[in-house]
């Protein structure tokens, strides 16, 4: 009897699984079930920007029907104060309905594009990671880049979709085609230049909302950055050139309407190339799951502090108070030193834009009361986030463990929210800081400070009520919590375009944030704080009622 063996097999000589399996094999399988996945987000995110542009576009029209209409804009459009909110405003000399469009709201469009593609790609990489159904689909004939590629794909084909659908808009409402075309892909090539800062971004940690924090933090810095250099470059100044450091000033030199140049958007093109590439690399550089800046060890024992909900609650959403907290305090400060600035630029400013602020009565208190909205609307987003983590710890399985001991679902939901709530109040105390500092220093005017943090401040019950909304959609069905962000981006529209386009009363009222008042311009309503900060309990005890009630999801 003889026996034979088999000589054993190299590392590098392919298995019969592994013939045929190169790093984009299943691409095809994992666009197509990614769609499917966003069958809703999709036209959600698409049509919304479209649309917005469709009533930018109508509201217009109407308030402005000619083009002398527009000349004190035109003249506006050359101010640093202008440079600073909207852009470098080209075609100025020659106003026009179009380039108004394109020059005002624009920059707000392209941010719009730019965090469809970072939470597009967080959600189709790192959170697919997080939640281990990557390891799952690998575990099939799958690339180690099918997913990846997948995902950009997927980002790439909803900002083609967008700047399609809005160039064909346009051009259907007897704007010029090329000019229309030119603002669409503008839109588009933003969002694709951080579809691929996106994709690295969630390369380097283990955790989607820092993937995304990451990413967001390259767009804040981005914006300040490039207001800056636009700013500059009114001024006659020699750092123009900093608008040239980011997707937003690329795609706002491509003066849509007015030069219709093509050139800056390559360079956004270029930017998804690097980064993509760099992502790449990146990724076979990790394990699945992991990320390469390692999260660290925490302690072996859970203090003593830590045996109550509320206090888990805390601890939880600690790091992201932190970055908060650090990001709002430095942004509210930059807008707060541009107070005399801004009173200098806006000095002469046409009145349809001086509502804004309240009128020209006093734009100081205008200003920093319209600050107070700004950052009140910035600290939204982070409530809105803060209970979509919650359904995070929920279908990852976290809240099962924690609910499996003595405590119960109203008491684990109820902390949630109620650190939430205290977060909201915390952030919105730093930027009260740092907004008054900034424009006491600036100003000489020592009582700003103390105006400026009640202004801020007066704004949590409408910030708590969007709170309780996404709650309340938590506490019912898991998968709506998104349609909180609906309240976020009416109030957005309602709050900065509102007045400028004269939107009626009834429209305006709809929006929580409308019936505080933007103190110290406005007096505070007592009233409508009470009423809201009701809302927000009544609205919250639903949502832990409705949370009683359902089954635990997963992923």
């Amino acid at each position: 009897m003889t026996t034979t063996l088999a000589a054993p097999r190299s590392a590098s000589q392919p298995t019969p699984f592994d013939r045929g399996r190169g790093p984009l094999t299943g691409f095809g399988t994992l666009l197509r079930f990614m769609l499917r996945r966003d069958r809703i987000r999709f036209p959600a995110w698409t049509l919304g920007l479209v649309l917005l542009v469709a009533y930018f576009a109508n509201a217009l029209q109407l308030v402005f029907p000619t083009a002398a209409d527009l000349g004190a804009f035109a003249a506006f459009s050359s101010n640093p104060a202008a440079a600073l909110l909207m852009g470098p405003g080209f075609g100025g000399d020659e106003p026009s309905l179009d380039r108004f469009l394109a020059s005002t709201y624009g920059m707000y469009l392209i941010i719009g594009a730019c965090l469809m593609s970072i939470l597009t790609v967080v959600r189709h990489t790192r959170l697919e990671e997080q939640s281990g159904r990557a390891e799952l689909v690998r575990a099939n004939v799958v690339g180690r880049h099918a997913q990846l590629s997948a995902a950009l794909g997927v980002t790439v084909l909803m900002n083609l979709t967008v700047a399609v659908l809005m160039g064909a808009l346009l051009t259907a409402m007897e704007f010029d085609p090329a000019g229309s075309f030119a603002f669409g892909a503008s839109v588009g090539a933003a969002g694709v230049a951080f579809a691929g800062i996106a994709a690295t971004s969630a390369q380097l940690t283990a955790f989607p909302r820092t993937a995304s924090g990451i990413a967001g933090a390259v767009l804040g810095g981005g914006f300040v950055v490039r207001g800056l250099g636009d700013m500059s470059a009114a001024q006659g100044g020699d750092l123009g050139w900093l608008a040239w450091l980011t997707p937003i000033g690329w795609s706002q030199q491509v003066a849509p309407f007015d030069e219709n140049r093509w050139g800056p958007m390559a360079v956004s093109v270029g930017c998804f190339i690097l980064f993509a590439a760099l992502a790449y690399a990146l990724s076979t550089r990790r394990d699945l799951g992991a990320g390469l800046v390692q999260a660290r060890r925490g302690s072996a024992g859970a203090a003593p502090w830590l045996s109550s909900p509320f206090a888990l609650a805390l601890r939880l959403q600690r790091a992201s108070l932190i970055g908060w907290t650090a990001s709002l305090l430095a942004g509210a400060f930059v807008y707060g030193a541009f107070t005399q600035a801004m009173l200098e630029g806006f000095a002469d400013a046409p009145p349809e834009l001086l509502v804004l602020f309240g009128g020209e009565d006093d734009l100081l208190t205008g200003y920093v009361g319209m600050m107070g909205l700004l950052f009140a609307l910035v600290v939204t987003i982070y409530a809105i986030l803060s209970v979509q983590s919650l359904r995070s710890e929920e279908a990852e399985g976290r809240s099962e463990a924690v609910l499996a001991t003595a405590v119960g679902r109203p008491d684990w939901m109820g902390s949630w929210i109620a650190s939430s709530a205290l977060g909201v109040l915390l952030l919105l105390v730093t930027a009260g800081v740092g907004t008054g500092a900034g424009a006491a220093l600036t100003t000489g005017e020592g009582d700003l400070f103390g105006e400026a943090l009640l202004g801020h401040v007066a704004h949590a019950p409408a910030v708590w009520a969007t709170l309780a909304v996404a709650a309340l959609l938590y506490g019912g069905a898991p998968r709506l919590v998104p349609l909180a962000w609906a309240v976020f981006g009416y109030a957005f529209v309602v709050g900065f375009f509102g007045p400028l386009l004269d939107a009626p009363d009834w429209v305006v009222s709809l929006s929580p944030f409308e019936h505080i008042g933007e103190y110290p311009a406005d007096e505070l309503s007592s009233a409508a704080m009470l009423t809201l900060t009701g809302i927000a309990i009544v609205l919250t005890g639903a949502g832990l009622a409705l949370f009683r009630r359902r089954d635990l999801t997963a992923a």
